[in-house]
């Protein structure tokens, strides 16, 4: 999957002039703060310009879960998601900087007539298309039965996208158990299983496959 910025393609001078007229805010969070709570009822439109966080969705009974975790160049924003009536907010997860402004700017015409809105909208486009693809593979792992068909699928499929057996977790195994939607303590159990039996092995944050 290509890594595609909003601003591909977009001069760096004009990227400069476009944040002006869009009233564009960058502002650094420190990990485990709240960068936006109750997303789903606003229209604050957001790119991850370093760090990472995750989008986290806490139901009726209070259970916490991770919807997505979001990368430098990812985007964000309250018309993307619709809540359900469950309160969706996003936490830094490392410290952050954040580059923030009103989703209309995104969508409506440019009061200055900027050259290279359609390119905008173009990459928004691409970097939708890829999100998509990500919660398709999440779809497909949330889909296995049992717990330990889901950290298979999960192992494969990051495997898969570092094009290597090899890769480093870039999660924790609180969040991990979240991300899954599976009691952390039944998840460490299948992980020690998984080791067991030789299809894993993890090493300073390190996972080894052998499958």
């Amino acid at each position: 999957m290509k890594v595609i910025s909003l601003f591909d393609g977009i001069d760096s001078q004009d990227v400069n002039k476009m944040l002006k007229c869009f009233e564009a805010k960058k502002i650094s969070y420190k990990k485990e703060r709240t960068i936006l709570s109750n997303m789903s009822n606003t229209t604050i439109f957001g790119i991850i310009l370093s760090g990472t966080a995750n989008i986290i969705r806490v139901d009726y009974n209070g259970s916490r879960s991770i919807l997505e975790r979001l990368y430098a160049n990812d985007i964000f924003g309250g018309p993307l998601y619709s809540s359900n009536n469950n309160e969706l907010s996003i936490i830094a997860t490392s410290d952050c900087e954040i580059l923030e402004f009103d989703y209309s700017h995104i969508i409506g015409r440019c009061r200055k007539n900027c050259e290279y809105h359609s390119r905008l909208l173009d990459n928004m486009l691409q970097i939708l298309s890829n999100k998509v693809q990500l919660n398709n593979e999440k779809i497909l792992i949330l889909s296995k039965k049992t717990i330990r068909e889901k950290l298979l699928e999960y192992f494969n499929t990051k495997a898969n996208n570092e094009g290597s057996k090899i890769f480093k977790m870039d999660i924790t195994l609180t969040d991990l158990a979240d991300y899954l939607s599976i009691d952390r303590s039944a998840m460490m159990r299948e992980i020690k299983n998984l080791k067991d039996d030789g299809f894993i092995e993890i090493i300073n944050k390190r996972v080894y496959l052998y499958f």
